[in-house]
């Protein structure tokens, strides 16, 4: 099969032996797995922090996202059978998606959104899984919830922030703040709903309090949480919640004591790879998002279409992401 991978890690992303063409053989499914025949992927941080960080002792495929139609089935699964469509963002603990077959644990599929097309549907299982658990799981907001309360979303316009943003104002009654510091991620953020856009490259506190918000009770720091650590105690009530998805090299939280703040991790990978007793929560999920697309609730997030699935694209699409200047996801179709 054809796939894209790396032999060599840390090679910037400009050099052509960062990402390679390849042809591996085809993976055979095991009891709970999926075989899915892969026909659109998109791109995120963690593809490329894997890249660039990760030895590869044989040639490495990354990759989590992905919608395809499933070609066999293990002997133990029970949720779907040959033929479907499906969408969904795998696990780090094996092979990714760059790739024209892909195993997936059934556990954590879900079928794709009937309204959308290939592209567009792949732009969504990492984000929403990610999302949704920091939204319901981490920060504990009830759908329906959160009237009276407030959510600040630090990197807005990304992929999890394009996707969160959504979550929050359609499915729960908190005030949304997003920020952006770009006119085009500003207005992609304010389309999505947003109450309240401000800047995160000016001072986040006098912002709030100029559009009248003041404190929030909550916030999901999806970019440069140690650049805004300081901010966000600042900006956060008493008693108020701080979820985070990124990699700071360190945080002293002793700070956060006098305020009472709770502190909490978000990372969608962690059901697959301990293979939690709850895993079937990503199967669920995804289908929840599925139908609320489907009913014109949400709407995708694909921010760009970068042509078919190989090397040179791929790298080209690593690039923007290391930029951080990615608007919604970046999307790739076809072999």
């Amino acid at each position: 099969m054809k796939a894209i991978a790396f032999t060599q890690h840390g090679l910037p992303i400009e050099d052509p032996n960062s990402l390679l063409d390849m042809d591996l053989p085809k993976p055979t499914p095991g009891p709970r797995d999926l075989l899915v025949e892969v026909k659109a992927i998109s791109v995120n941080p963690v593809d490329t922090k894997i890249r660039a960080g990760s030895a590869a002792t044989e040639p490495k495929v990354v990759g989590w996202d992905a919608v395809g139609v499933v070609r066999e089935t293990g002997s133990d699964v029970t949720l779907f059978k040959a033929g479907d469509e499906v969408f969904y963002a795998g696990s780090i603990a094996r092979p990714g998606s760059y790739s024209e077959f892909h195993l997936v644990d059934e556990r954590i599929v879900g079928h794709k959104p009937k309204s959308l097309d290939n592209a567009h549907a792949a732009a969504l299982p990492l984000t929403s899984i990610t999302a949704w658990e920091l939204l319901f799981d981490r920060l504990g907001v009830e759908e329906g919830g959160g009237e009276g309360d407030s959510l600040l979303i630090i990197g807005a316009g990304g992929g999890v922030g394009s996707i969160l943003v959504q979550l929050a104002r359609q499915l729960t009654k908190l005030t949304v703040i997003g920020t952006a510091s770009r006119p085009e991620t500003r207005e992609w953020v304010e389309s999505l709903g947003a109450h309240h856009v401000i800047d995160h490259s000016q001072p986040l506190v006098e912002q709030l309090n100029w559009i009248g918000v003041g404190q929030v009770s909550h916030v999901a720091s999806l970019t440069h949480t140690d650049s805004y650590f300081t901010q966000l105690i600042e900006a956060l009530k008493p008693q108020g919640q701080l979820a985070l998805i990124d990699d700071p090299k360190s945080l002293d939280v002793v700070p956060m004591k006098r305020k009472a703040l709770s502190l909490h991790w978000e990372l969608m990978f962690t059901r697959s790879l301990y293979e939690t007793p709850d895993m079937i929560a990503q199967h669920e999920l995804l289908n929840r998002v599925a139908d609320l697309i489907d009913q014109g609730v949400l709407k995708t997030t694909l921010g760009e279409h970068f042509g078919a699935i190989n090397a040179e694209n791929l790298r080209r699409a690593h690039a923007v992401i290391e930029s951080g200047k990615a608007k919604g996801k970046i999307v790739l179709e076809g072999f």
